[in-house]
């Protein structure tokens, strides 16, 4: 089972990721919504499409932009639609 981790807490842990470029997506209901908040960042990728973002709050320590997802993806990545992604110090392990 792949487990996120960020300042010594799991926030998210889910046995079905998806790995795309390097990067493991888990499903909507595999993240422990209490530590994530919307964030107004928004990237594009071309052949994925724009992508949303997540800041991490744990323990009153915010990590800004650290988890992102696909809400409407491309056909190419409709398989992520929803899955959630992780960097900036967030650490995805087994």
């Amino acid at each position: 089972m792949k487990k996120a981790i960020w300042n010594s807490k799991v926030i998210a842990e889910s046995s079905d990721t998806i790995v795309v470029e390097g990067n493991h997506y888990f499903p909507p209901d595999s993240i422990h919504k209490e530590y994530f908040k919307e964030s107004d960042m928004h990237s594009t990728c071309p052949w994925k499409g724009e992508a949303s973002y997540f800041d991490i709050v744990v323990d009153g320590k915010e990590n800004r932009n650290a988890a992102w997802y696909y809400p409407e993806p491309k056909e190419a990545a409709k398989n992520i639609t929803g899955y959630v992604a992780f960097w900036n110090g967030v650490v995805v392990s087994d």
